[in-house]
């Protein structure tokens, strides 16, 4: 009798016991899902995300981000943005805001144009800011960054009559590099001659004034950088030339053009505005104007096959 009292006993304990861990593994789970229900990645999948997509937003984007995409609709083109080489999370909101104004835009070209400010006007009060001056020679100047008034580059040297018209000057740097790559030029039978070099801010005042005046300011922010937004103040800029095509019209057509093509960046210099481009540097296509970067540098962008704004946003920057 008593073992009968026993097993029944402990049969019945038994049974709790059970009880209790399927109450507590259902409560666990419960638990669980009550935890997971508060996380980003869920609430990203009540959206409309998948879970592969929330993860993604989760992975590559700040908190502030995900909550942007938490409490709006879908955006269905979010991921393949977020998966572009050059994407740059403090443009994001930009790039939706310009995507969704220019449907049609390729994200690719979305992305390039906001990294470079092109989705503004250029010369934008509010978008242009004084040039950062730490760079050294890979400062960047163009239709939103700017040099003062006062700048000077420090060792403007003149060039040699050997391989520049008269009166052509750059910084040291500069001017050593570009006599190297001079001489390089001439052992392959290619005569480079320097022009237009080293301008001084008043210098370039005029200069887009004569155009300006000659032709209106849309052929002149075209062809010309206004006053302390061109790269010629830096004293980094060097447009180059053959005798046997000495003016812009031709050069392209010239065996100096080629070879500059295939071996510019080898000595530090890039084509600062190539053809195809224009919507991002803001100029028509130069063949003749290039730019010194040094020669790290100026073989990354070469090979990168980026416009130098381009290059800048996204590695130099920041």
């Amino acid at each position: 009798m008593k073992k009968m009292k026993l097993k029944k006993k402990v049969k019945r304990l038994f049974i709790l016991c059970i009880i209790l861990i399927i109450g507590l593994v259902i409560g666990y789970n419960k638990y669980k899902e009550y935890q997971y229900k508060k996380t980003n990645e869920y609430k990203l999948t009540v959206v409309g995300y998948t879970l592969d997509e929330s993860k993604i937003i989760i992975d590559k984007l700040n908190n502030e981000n995900e909550n942007y995409f938490i409490n709006n609709t879908k955006i269905e083109y979010i991921i393949d943005l977020i998966n572009e080489k050059y994407f740059l999370e403090k443009n994001l909101h930009e790039y939706i805001d310009y995507k969704n104004n220019n449907k049609s835009k390729e994200l690719n070209e979305v992305v390039a144009l906001v990294n470079v400010g092109a989705n503004k006007d250029w010369y934008d009060v509010k978008k242009v800011k004084p040039t950062d001056l730490s760079k050294g020679d890979l400062i960047l100047v163009n239709k939103f960054n700017y040099l003062t008034k006062d700048y000077v580059p420090e060792e403007i040297t003149s060039i040699s009559l050997s391989y520049a018209y008269s009166d052509n000057k750059v910084s040291k740097r500069c001017n050593d590099a570009y006599i190297e790559m001079a001489k390089a030029a001439k052992e392959d039978g290619i005569k480079l001659m320097a022009n237009s070099t080293y301008r001084t801010y008043e210098r370039q005042e005029k200069v887009y004034k004569d155009y300006y005046y000659s032709k209106g300011i849309s052929y002149a922010d075209k062809y010309a950088a206004r006053a302390g937004y061109s790269e010629h103040q830096t004293g980094l800029a060097i447009d180059i030339f053959t005798p046997s095509h000495p003016t812009t019209s031709t050069f392209e057509n010239s065996d100096a053009f080629v070879w500059l093509t295939n071996n510019a960046h080898k000595f530090g210099f890039i084509l600062r505005y190539p053809k195809g481009k224009e919507h991002l540097t803001g100029y028509a296509y130069e063949s003749w104007h290039y730019r010194y970067l040094g020669k790290d540098i100026a073989t990354k962008v070469y090979e990168s096959g980026l416009t130098y704004d381009e290059y800048y946003a996204y590695y130099l920057e920041n």
